[in-house]
């Protein structure tokens, strides 16, 4: 398992390398969408039809977003192998209870 680490806007992080598979930490996931949600700009007098309806999907991409983040990391669970599961401290059976949960579970 090689680590990686890398620097996004004064914010460090890891990539883990599973063989193929690369994952970051979630403190670097975290930290770089909240950078990008401070990027938009604040909207300006009074919101029209438009500027609702943006908002509006862009909440629903977002919500959208975290549930397929839920389900890939759901999937991860039961594709780690058991030394893995031993190593964040989670059984075969929690791993394979937690990655049969729905997505919007």
């Amino acid at each position: 398992m090689g680590v990686n680490t890398y620097q996004i806007g004064g914010e460090t992080g890891t990539i883990r390398s599973f063989g193929r598979k690369k994952m970051a930490t979630i403190e670097t996931i975290r930290s770089v969408t909240a950078e990008l949600q401070m990027q938009v700009a604040p909207p300006l007098g009074r919101p029209t039809y438009v500027s609702r309806l943006v908002r509006t999907l862009g909440s629903f991409a977002r919500w959208l977003g975290r549930l397929m983040d839920r389900r890939r990391s759901r999937l991860v669970l039961l594709e780690m192998t058991d030394d893995q599961l031993k190593d964040i401290g989670i059984t075969r059976c929690d791993a394979h209870r937690e990655g049969l949960r729905p997505f919007w579970d």
